[in-house]
Parts: C-alpha cells; structure tokens; sequence
C-alpha cells in the first residue's frame, strides 16, 4: 500500500485557537506543519498541506480539502496538528476509533524520544454518541487513519511553553520519523541532527565509536536491550559538548563539614578508589580542612539554560538522570538557569563477542579462528564457564594496543596519553587497584 498524508494546521485566520505565554496556536501549528511537509518531500513521501497560510477554514472547508487531495481511503494518513491549553502538562496524541494504537504509539514514542513527555495516547468519544469520534476532523474524515497530535501545553506551570518555543522543531521531526516508519519509507536525518540510520555492516561499537560515544550509552538513550540492530533503524546519537581539556594534573579540594570520600568522587566525577590511590591515604577517614587531590580527568561540564530539565541534559549526553543527579549530588530534579553541571564521562565499549544460551569456548573460539586458551587468556578467566550476557574479548578481533609500564608511569598519565579513563584501564585489564609495576604489559583502546 503507497500511504498519501496530509498535514493539517489546526485553526487559522479568524480562529487562533488557544494562546497564551507568547504562544499562539495557530501560528505553531502552521510552523510545525509546514516543516512536516517539507521533511515529507525531502524524504519522498507524497504529502499536501490543507493551509499554507493564515487562513481561515470552517470545520466543513477543513474537510472538503482533506478528502480533495488523496480520497477517503484507509491510504490516506491525516495528522492535525494542535498546541494544547488547559493546565497540563505533555504531549498528547488521538486516534480515531477506526483505527488501532499503531501509529499513535509511534509518534508518541518518538516524542518521547526527543524529551517531551506524553500524558497518553487514546481515543475519545463524543458524549452525547459514544460510537462516534468526539473531533470532527476523525468523523468526518471516515474510512482515513486519522490523527490529532497535541505537542503541549501553552498554559503549562511545568516546562512545556519552553519547550513549544525552543523544541518545536524536534517535536515535528520525531512526527516525521514516527511516519516514515510507519508508511516503510527510508528515513534519512538531516545533517546535525543527532540520528543515525543503520548500515550494513553497522555494530553498535562501530557506531559508537565513529560519534565518539559509547554502546551502552547509545543503548540507554533507545531503549535497546540487546546489540542486534537492523540495517534502516534509526538510533538517536548522545549529542557531545566541546570537551574541555584541565590544565594541570590534578586539583585540590579543601575537605569540608560533611564531606566523604564517597561524595567528593561523585562531585568530580572520579571513583573513591581514584582518590584513596591518588592521595595514597590509608583510610576513608577525612578531617575539616584536609586537602585533597581531584585528578583532572577530562569530563564535560554544562550550565543550565532556559527550559532545561534533567531528563533533557541525561537524553543530550546519553546517560540517566540518576547518573546526572548523582555526579552533581542533586537531591531532586530542580534547576537553575546559570547552575553548573558535571557530565560524567562517556566511556569506550570495546568490540567483543556477548555470549548467548549455548554458547561456549569452544565453539566461540573455532567461530573466530582462535584457541580457548587465548580466549582465557585475554579475558583473564580461570575456568570455562560462561553466562549468558557476558561480553568476550576475541585474539584479533579487538582493537587494542600493548603497552609496557615504565618508571614513573601511572595509570592517569598513561591514560591522558592514549586519550582513554583511568576506569576503562582498569576495566580492559581487569585490574583491582591502580598500582603498576615496572614492566607489566596493559591493553590499551587503538
């Protein structure tokens, strides 16, 4: 089936629908509409607008010219397009009785996606008939796949009128991909828009690592709960900010009433055990007033601006918002425009194999060409036993460097030097405390 839409702009002209806080309806409606229609074209997907300008419809002309451009087939996809008012807070998407939540569901996935929160997806019924549609727009447009998509709330006390004025765009893109999914078409992004459609060939860590970018980062921020990827998926790419590089190897931090070991580490991004190696301190014991040494591990730090909120930052950097308030000791979700916050480092996964049910070393090691015992040897295992989920290093397949210790070395110089962490050293070697001995050989990230 070759689906047609047409992209309707709520209200017009004489009817300016709900307005409020700077926000008139109408005049976002037809913004995001046309900009659906334009991405449409670009993608190839044969579409019409029912305005292209501030004019006014009634119910009767809206619908006349919906069912003029395609017909009134099940063919046709119509998305009316509504800024909401009423003291909510969300996105929310209708679909008519007709049809089912598949297309809903995708939109308000997509939405999701792109940090506006969704109330719901439903249908609504009109009172006084309950076997009919409550809007028009899905009555009157009969035997069609009818939408109404609500991106928020212009009355909001949340943050959904900062959101309408500064991510209207990125709403009307995630509607976009939601029905180029839908429809089969091939989806591409538009340059510098964090997205990335699947290749042949593609791997997670390949992916990750050409957007500089981790896999279990880019898994968080889709939802993936396995490596398997399918060549025209799309996957939304954890944006970064321009790193910063310390001067200096370390920083000093005056302990302070209240302090722990445990909250400094969270403040600056680094690990007690980074600390307690760093400082070469003996005990977890700190006193007023002691100083210690932050290493200057390099990591993002952002400053909060008009209409964020923490769920947006986490999605903007691909970690959780238990991770972000947990770096900055945040105790809840409330922000200051100007607050500074850290961004804790995004580290390497390294290709490798994930173990599934039925596999072992045998056959994973005649799979690659290798041997077990190179298997355990890279991998530090003293049996051959396995667990479903367990991420294998495979002789060969992995992109790694040697690297032998030297006098004076230390893992946070090693680190710098090779542009990896301190904890992905630690992590590649399997190591259990930072001490290097002159001569001992480490993996390194290539």
């Amino acid at each position: 089936m070759e689906y047609k839409i047409v992209v309707d702009a709520g209200h017009g002209g004489s009817d300016p629908g709900a307005s409020g806080n700077g926000i008139v309806e109408k005049d976002y409606t037809l913004k995001i509409s046309q900009y659906i229609h334009d991405r449409l074209d670009d993608l190839g997907i044969k579409n019409t607008l029912v305005r292209n300008s501030d004019a006014t419809l009634e119910p009767s002309a809206r619908v006349d010219k919906i069912l003029d451009a395609y017909g009134n087939g099940n063919d046709v996809i119509v998305v009316s397009n509504h800024i909401n008012a009423g003291g909510g807070d969300g996105a929310e998407v209708i679909y008519a009785l007709r049809n089912n939540d598949s297309l809903s569901k995708k939109i308000a996935n997509e939405l999701e996606t792109e940090g506006q929160n969704v109330r719901k997806y439903y249908q609504r019924r009109l009172p006084s008939d309950p076997s009919k549609d409550y809007y028009f727009i899905m009555r009157d447009t009969p035997n069609t796949q009818a939408i109404i998509v609500e991106y928020g709330f212009l009355d909001s006390t949340g943050d959904d009128v900062n959101q309408l004025k500064n991510n209207w765009e990125k709403y009307a893109e995630a509607v976009v991909r939601a029905l180029a999914s839908y429809v089969g078409a091939k989806y591409v992004p538009l340059a510098g828009s964090g997205y990335y459609v699947v290749k042949k060939g593609d791997s997670l860590w390949s992916i990750a690592k050409a957007n500089g970018t981790s896999v279990e980062a880019i898994k968080e921020l889709n939802n993936l709960t396995s490596n398997m990827l399918s060549v025209g998926q799309t996957l939304k790419i954890p944006g970064s900010e321009e790193v910063q590089e310390p001067t200096g190897e370390y920083t000093n931090y005056e302990v302070k009433a209240g302090d722990s070991l445990y909250s400094i580490a969270n403040k600056y991004g680094v690990t007690v055990n980074e600390l307690i190696n760093y400082n070469k301190l003996s005990s977890t014991l700190l006193q007023v007033g002691q100083i210690i040494k932050i290493p200057n591990i390099i990591s993002n730090t952002y400053e909060v601006k008009a209409g964020d909120t923490l769920y947006g930052i986490a999605n903007k950097y691909g970690i959780s918002v238990d991770e972000l308030k947990k770096a900055n000791n945040l105790s809840s979700s409330n922000l200051s425009i100007g607050q500074k916050l850290i961004i804790p480092s995004i580290e390497t996964e390294n290709s490798g194999y994930v173990v599934v049910a039925g596999d072992n070393l045998y056959n994973i090691a005649k799979k690659y060409n290798t041997t077990v015992a190179a298997i355990k040897k890279l991998n530090n295992l003293s049996s051959d036993n396995l667990s479903i989920g367990q991420v294998l290093k495979i002789p060969g397949k992995s992109e790694y460097i040697t690297y032998t210790v030297k006098a004076g070395d230390n893992l946070y110089r090693i680190a710098q030097t090779y542009k990896t962490t301190v904890s992905e050293i630690i992590k590649l070697n399997n190591l259990t405390t930072s001490n290097l001995a002159i001569g001992q050989t480490l993996l390194l990230p290539d």
